[in-house]
């Protein structure tokens, strides 16, 4: 153990006071982030933290030599098709970042992706290298990469600092000169209109306001010294917009949503200054999306949309007439529609039932197409399409990854029904025949059943083992089965990874994500709660080697677990943890806020709402009691979740902890809301938390 001295918070009362409750915050002064003594102090933890693991060193490099050698550092994705080109992205051993290339096709009857053999395909071209673009910076994201309708612009976008407000810019592939059309703090995303008949290039772009909302779609003319055009603001502070082109290319689609709620808007492409036009207006609770597609030979709106049922629907409609909807696919109390892709000869809907995703395929050729469910051949599985941008496409593309299979993507001949993979993540080392995958149900204490899946090493003896139990459970996120080859140094170290799919999120359908939230949201942390129990009680696990993790509103979760039953845990790890989420809610000026009150109530309306999320906030509930071992981690840009939270979580365990067990601190300085950037530091960040996460399973060796 260190000798060094964990800093401790100094207390400067601040009272907080609505609907008649005052509350005495002691630690809000952590919330200034740009005031050096705060600075200081996440410093100062930082260097605890370190010096308090110093003895894991030898254990994070291992785990770190493990995940790096178990990955194929020089590797290529799929090539897509889109245009004369194929698109991909490479890797190359030793560096941080992916490289974005492109390489001409053969001809017009060239559907077979190349394979990259000696480092490069013939006639390729960089696009984007992010390595070069990383220089003199430490952290780099890219926010868009898109590339002109007739293949000789590329408009992308950077974020070096991790707060996610990137710079747009504008570059000539074949010549690698920057255009002066630069766009400063952007949002994610970047989309061209097609080339109008006098040659005129459009580019439409989104923006944030003070509160990180999406709240303006704007049209910039390439090589114009004037003044970029808003095409849409959104005044409603519930609501983000965001825009995109079909497919099939023939229409600008911008769509405004929020929680509960959504409106499309369309505009003909081929009229890019044009008027967009509302397909449905927004209504109270109902949420739709829109695909364009071509069914019998007639342009068709498809609808996706919560109208007749909470599990959704899906409808199409004459583009002319786009609310005269006719059901394809009608509502089901079993079954949660989620998505609807369209191609010129072809549909493919994606939904979840029993708790896993599902995809069926029907051709375009009738109104009411008939779909066919695609069977990989594995139960535990994660399955949709591939990426696809070519609307004539003769096959599609499939993808699929399982617990223990790696991402696999494929081509299937619709016709011949012939499946061919195109390629399979090569995982060196790995032997699938070695792990094994389960899916488990639990009973919570009000008899709702808990899917809760299970992966570890076939050879795993039988009686408790070291558990990680994972979970997340909010905005209808689903936890579906993921390959992870940094998993392996666990499994590899008789470790079994649970993830447990609590209500809150969506794997049930949308009930399930109905009940897990607002004035449910405490069905989030006791379903948790009622699976650890589970597996204790079935002799699957013990207090003394288990351990929570999430992350964000998973950090929320663990947080309010940490409360609730920490007997039940040797650790918990809390990634940029939602863990005063009253405190944030109350604040409308705050990035996010607004929109989240769909989610989590409005607390500054509602002393109902105001009291439940006071009842079950991890900060404001912190007491004297025997709290695990608590590592915490958060970044100092972080736009989504502040590092405030984590910081005064932190500072008010440490002042009431009773058991005299490590609570840890752990801030990166120059990152955002998914941590560091470069793939090898993302594996050293890993191999830290696992290293932790070992340590207290006792199976560090």
């Amino acid at each position: 153990m260190t000798d060094a001295v964990q800093p401790v918070a100094k207390k400067v009362p601040s009272a907080r006071i609505f609907h008649a409750d005052t509350v005495i915050d002691d630690y809000a002064w952590l919330a200034d982030t740009t005031d050096e003594e705060v600075l200081d102090y996440l410093r100062a933890h930082n260097a605890y933290t370190e010096a308090a693991t110093a003895a894991q060193e030898p254990l994070r490099e291992a785990v770190f030599a493990e995940i790096k050698a178990h990955t194929k550092e020089t590797d290529m994705s799929v090539p897509q098709r889109r245009g004369g080109f194929w698109y991909f992205a490479r890797t190359v051993e030793g560096k941080q970042y992916g490289i974005h290339c492109r390489a001409p096709i053969a001809g017009p009857d060239d559907w077979t992706p190349p394979v990259l053999s000696d480092g490069s395909l013939p006639g390729e071209q960089v696009l984007i290298d992010l390595n070069i673009e990383a220089e003199g910076h430490e952290y780099i994201a890219i926010g868009a990469a898109s590339v002109s309708p007739d293949g000789a612009l590329l408009a992308y976008s950077l974020d070096t600092s991790g707060d996610e407000r990137f710079t747009l810019r504008v570059r000539d592939i074949d010549t690698g000169e920057l255009l002066p059309d630069t766009v400063e703090n952007v949002f994610y995303g970047a989309t061209w209109a097609p080339i109008t008949p006098s040659g005129e290039r459009y580019l439409f772009y989104t923006t944030v306001d003070d509160a990180w909302r999406a709240d303006r779609i704007w049209r910039h003319e390439i090589g114009s010294n004037g003044t970029d055009v808003t095409v849409f603001h959104e005044t409603d502070q519930r609501f983000g917009v965001g825009i995109g082109l079909s497919r099939s290319e023939k229409y600008l689609m911008l769509a405004a949503s929020s929680t509960l709620s959504s409106e499309t808007h369309v505009l003909d492409a081929t009229d890019p200054t044009g008027e967009f036009r509302v397909l449905r207006p927004r209504e109270e609770d109902v949420e739709y999306s829109v695909e364009h597609a071509v069914l019998d030979g007639e342009d068709r709106f498809l609808f996706l949309h919560n109208r007749t049922g909470i599990n959704f629907e899906l409808a199409s409609a004459p583009v002319d007439a786009p609310t005269d909807w006719t059901v394809l696919v009608p509502h089901r109390d079993d079954v949660r529609l989620e998505y609807v892709d369209a191609y010129a000869r072809r549909l493919a809907l994606g939904y979840r039932r029993g708790g896993l995703p599902r995809l069926a395929l029907a051709a375009a050729a009738a109104a009411v197409p008939e779909f066919t469910e695609w069977n990989p051949g594995e139960e535990l599985v994660n399955l949709g399409p591939a990426a696809n941008p070519e609307w004539d496409a003769p096959r599609i593309r499939l993808a699929y990854e399982s617990f223990v299979t790696p991402g696999t993507v494929l081509e299937l001949d619709p016709a011949t029904g012939e499946q061919t993979v195109l390629k399979r993540a090569d995982v060196p080392g790995y032997d699938a025949a070695l792990y094994t995958a389960e899916r488990l149900w639990v009973t919570a204490r009000d008899g709702a059943q808990v899917p809760v899946s299970v992966v570890h090493r076939r050879d795993l003896p039988a009686g408790p083992a070291p558990t990680l139990l994972y979970g997340y459970g909010s905005y209808e996120a689903t936890l579906d089965p993921w390959f992870s080859v940094a998993r392996l140094s666990l499994m590899d170290r008789g470790v079994a990874f649970v993830v447990a799919h609590i209500r809150g999120g969506g794997e049930m359908g949308r009930a399930w994500y109905d009940h897990g939230k607002q004035l449910e949201k405490n069905n989030t942390f006791t379903d948790f709660v009622d699976v650890a129990r589970h597996l204790v009680d079935a002799g699957r696990a013990e207090p003394r080697r288990l351990v929570a993790m999430g992350g964000s509103a998973g950090g929320l979760l663990v947080g309010a677990v940490a409360n609730l039953a920490p007997e039940l845990f040797s650790g918990i790890v809390a990634d940029v943890p939602f863990v005063d989420p009253l405190t944030s809610i109350l604040d409308p000026s705050l990035p996010l806020t607004v929109g989240e009150w769909d989610e989590w109530g409005n607390p500054l309306e509602s002393a109902e709402v105001y009291r439940y999320m006071r009842d079950y906030s991890p900060y404001e509930n912190v007491a004297a009691k025997p709290y695990p071992a608590i590592l915490a981690t958060t970044s100092l840009n972080d736009t989504r979740v502040l590092p405030t939270e984590p910081a005064k979580w932190v500072a008010k365990l440490l002042d009431h902890t009773t058991s005299g067990e490590q609570i840890l601190l752990k801030t990166e300085m120059v990152a955002g809301h998914a941590g560091v950037s470069g793939r090898y530091a993302k594996w050293r960040e890993t191999a830290f938390e696992y290293a932790w996460v070992l340590d207290r399973l006792g199976a560090a060796q």
